[in-house]
């Protein structure tokens, strides 16, 4: 089991039992009383052998710092001047499983305090110094042979006894654990011991406050019958803080005087012991600069300073005055008193002590008497200040009047600087919100109360008379302005007034309110009363909005209801014409027209009515459009109607012309594609148009005609141009323009159909004076009839003005085309279908259907 999980009641009872066994032995080692003067301190030192860290710095200087708590003002122990190792100086202790402290108390009684710094718990057992004597009886009782040969037993750390045994005698004793990172401390003659838990590591030292020094005295005494060495003199301590009383604390001054009148009580009644037994020699002796040995009573082993007997004769022996009698057996007359003080240096020096400790008792009622003004006169600021400098320089403790004294100064000093900020107006430089009246008041009445003459009262009396004048004439302002509307020139005018005066009335902000109020409603007025301009609905809203931050009175509120229903009117008909240019339900102009003339009696600015104001401009400018196009000479253009048509759709209108003329354009559009199928064949290079158009150059070479018309169709077909118009400016030679117009159109068309017909007939006359091919030839004679019996004649071949498309060399099987009577090869235009099939014969053993490449065109065969 890891050694911290192991239960302190298991090691605790292990360790009493070992304790309490005689046939075991258990050896445990202790590095106890350590000096850390030789190995360093687990506290952090500002004169140690290491630079310590910023953040170390603040433990090398707090009180809790066992290097700095034995000499902190309060402790007896800074007023000696060795550094006492184990009081003055902390010890290191290093502890294991078992290792103990037995039964102690601490060095002249002296309060300890240890500190665990890491490791295993230690246990301690205490006992009340209430108690002390008890334990020792009951500890000679149980050991008499001890303390028989070793009458201070308990003090050499030795002794070790079960808490369960004394507490069977009727001794209170205490235990805890304590931890690594806690203190314990132990009271002035509390006897203590314990045991460690485990491998830790500790520090501990003594140190004493004012309360000790009664029990530092009588552990002299306790020394004195034991004959035990005191580690310093009690007396010479003593002494030494009487000598500078102003160095004093308070409550050490206190118990110190108290100490010092019994030491000169006693001093009195020794040395006049001494007289009486007929010693009257004497001599001044400087006792702390001897050394502690040489100034040790041999009686009772103390330690003397005070006083001390001697003799001529046996100069080696020394005694404290209340062993006068066993100094030597030689004569009175031999032996010499050697003193450190007269017996009228002492009450001197009690004195002074008596002047500190009661210093207090006089400053408390000076203090008193300017806090409570109990001879009916206050004080100047500057007074109470040296009372509370006085009070730092003799140290007296933090105390409840020390706190009022510097509570008073402080308000008195806070009331004169709001009292230059309020009549210097540097308040207002600041930033600072201003006073109101009420808190001048209360700020006055501050004033007046403190113990202290404040020179600024007057002149914030009168700012205070000021601010309540203005106040008077605000009110009456303010109830005159209740009944009829105020003239704003004089509310503004109060406003300034106001503003100027160094605290902040109650009235501006309700006169502040009033000017708004009238500056709302004048704006309220002036945007329903325009008679030119009505208002939008951005504007009434703002003026809603703002009117809910004006101070409201009844105008306001009436106001504000006219604005609600207005508001709300137009709201309501704004909604209504939002529907009504939705598009999703379209309504009769008759319907827009009424909602439209209504809105119009609304004096606000709706824009959704002003759209549909203008939506219905539009289908009245539409619907004339339509009428003009329907009304004139020729039929209009299919692009026209479209447009109409679109433009028709966007309207939030519902018109019944737009559903007639929506219908004629889907006619159309049917009956172009029913035009479409029945005079385009697939895939055809040409238009509809300039199928249906007349051919205006029938009598040009259809050949070369034909090429140009692919190679341009192709170059329009990849640019992706507009391929109809330009078919119908090339076909009629008409502009873009004139194809707007109907009636350019059915002349022009005319115009080609005239023109087609004349060269139709050029075009027979040139292929009909063509001369005929030489060569056997079976040819019809153009009739449509099947051609006689095809016969074969010799005769040389006369050069053809053509021959085919693919401008190759004649080879037979060749075609003639009976119109143009041109040849072409059978493989490049195929064979005519309405020619009548013919009998088997080398010549007309191949047979196809054709289709010329002219509309009147016919082809024969002939083997060349």
């Amino acid at each position: 089991m890891p050694v911290h999980m192991v239960p302190t009641e298991l090691v605790e009872k292990e360790f009493w039992r070992l304790v309490s066994s005689i046939e075991e032995d258990v050896t445990v080692e202790y590095g106890a009383d350590i000096h850390s003067k030789d190995f360093g301190s687990g506290f952090p030192m500002k004169n140690g052998k290491r630079e310590l860290a910023p953040e170390e710095e603040e433990y090398a200087r707090s009180g809790w710092n066992l290097n700095v708590m034995p000499v902190l003002d309060q402790s007896v122990l800074c007023h000696i001047n060795a550094d006492i190792s184990g009081m003055k100086v902390p010890w290191l202790y290093v502890g294991m499983v078992f290792s103990t402290f037995c039964w102690h108390i601490e060095d002249h009684w002296s309060y300890s305090i240890n500190y665990l710094h890491w490791g295993e718990p230690k246990t301690w057992y205490g006992v009340p110094s209430s108690s002390a004597e008890r334990l020792e009886e009951v500890m000679k009782k149980l050991t008499p042979e001890l303390f028989e040969s070793q009458p201070d037993l308990l003090h050499q750390l030795v002794t070790i006894m079960n808490p369960n045994i004394l507490m069977g005698y009727g001794v209170p004793v205490v235990r805890t654990n304590q931890c690594a990172g806690e203190f314990v401390i132990t009271f002035p003659r509390a006897y203590h011991s314990g045991f460690n838990q485990g491998y830790n590591f500790a520090e501990a030292v003594n140190f004493a406050a004012a309360d000790w020094l009664p029990a530092g005295r009588r552990c002299i005494e306790h020394y004195r019958r034991l004959r035990r060495y005191c580690v310093f003199s009690h007396e010479e301590l003593t002494c030494k803080m009487a000598a500078c009383p102003e160095r004093l604390d308070l409550n050490l001054a206190v118990a110190v005087h108290k100490e010092m009148f019994i030491m000169v009580q006693e001093e009195r009644k020794l040395r006049k012991a001494l007289l009486d037994k007929g010693i009257t020699e004497a001599e001044r002796e400087a006792f702390e600069l001897l050394p502690d040995d040489e100034r040790v009573c041999d009686k009772c082993k103390t330690t003397c300073f005070l006083s001390a007997l001697a003799c001529y004769s046996c100069p080696e022996r020394l005694v404290c005055l209340n062993h006068m009698d066993e100094l030597c057996a030689c004569p009175p007359e031999r032996q010499y008193l050697r003193y450190r003080y007269t017996l009228d240096e002492l009450p001197t020096m009690l004195h002074k002590l008596k002047l500190r400790a009661e210093s207090y008792d006089i400053w408390a009622g000076k203090v008193k008497q300017a806090l409570d003004m109990e001879d009916g006169r206050k004080r100047a600021v500057e007074e109470l200040r040296a009372l509370c400098s006085e009070a730092a320089d003799k140290k007296f403790p933090d105390n409840e009047l020390l706190y009022r004294l510097r509570g008073t100064i402080s308000e008195a000093e806070r009331c004169v600087s709001e009292s230059a900020g309020l009549l210097g107006k540097t308040r207002r430089h600041a930033g600072l919100p201003k006073m109101t009246v009420a808190e001048l008041k209360t700020f006055l009445d501050q004033m007046q109360t403190l113990p202290c003459v404040l020179s600024q009262i007057p002149e914030v009396q009168a700012v205070l008379s000021e601010a309540e004048l203005y106040q008077r004439s605000a009110q009456a302002l303010l109830q005159g302005a209740a009944l009829s509307p105020a003239d704003p020139s004089q509310i503004q005018a109060l406003l300034e007034q106001g503003t100027a005066l160094a605290v902040e009335a109650p009235e501006l902000e309700q006169l502040r309110g009033l000017l708004e109020q009238g500056r709302w409603l004048g704006e309220v007025k002036r945007a329903l009363a325009s008679a030119g301009s009505q208002v939008t609905l951005e504007v009434m809203r703002s003026l809603m909005e703002a009117g809910c931050s004006v101070p409201q009175s009844a105008a306001v509120e009436k106001a504000m209801a006219e604005l609600q229903e207005l508001l709300t009117i137009a709201e309501s008909w704004e909604e209504k014409a939002g529907i009504c240019l939705e598009a999703r339900q379209k309504h009769p102009p008759a319907t827009l027209e009424a909602i439209i003339k209504e809105a119009q009696n609304i004096p606000v600015q709706l824009p959704n009515i002003l759209a549909l104001s203008e939506a219905l401009s539009k289908a009245r400018a539409w619907t004339a459009d339509l009428e003009e196009i329907q009304n004139g000479e020729h039929f209009p253009c299919l692009d026209d109607l479209e447009g109409l048509v679109a433009i028709g759709r966007d309207l939030p209108v519902r018109m019944e012309e737009l559903r007639h003329l929506e219908l004629q354009v889907v006619t159309a559009h049917s009956w172009r594609e029913k035009a479409s199928k029945t005079f385009l064949k697939r895939n055809s290079c040409y238009s509809l148009l300039e199928v249906l158009c007349p051919c205006a150059d029938a009598s040009s070479d259809s050949v070369k005609r034909s090429k140009w018309r692919r190679r341009e169709r192709e170059k329009e077909r990849e640019r992706d141009c507009s391929l109809l118009y330009k078919s119908d400016i090339d076909s009629l030679g008409l502009s873009a323009q004139d194809l707007r117009d109907p009636g350019s159109i059915v002349s022009a068309f005319k115009h080609g159909e005239q023109k087609e017909k004349e060269g139709i007939r050029r075009l027979q006359e040139i292929n009909l004076s063509k001369p005929c091919p030489g060569g056997r030839v079976s040819e019809g004679e153009g009739s449509g009839e099947a051609p006689p019996a095809t016969t074969t004649t010799t005769t040389p071949l006369l050069p053809c003005p053509s021959v085919c498309v693919c401008g190759d060399p004649p080879r037979p099987p060749m075609l003639r085309c009976q119109l143009c009577r041109d040849l072409f090869h059978s493989g490049c235009v195929p064979f005519p279908k309405l020619l009548p099939q013919t009998s088997p014969s080398p010549a007309s053993s191949s047979s196809s259907s054709s289709s010329s490449s002219s509309p009147s065109s016919s082809i024969d065969r002939a083997w060349l």
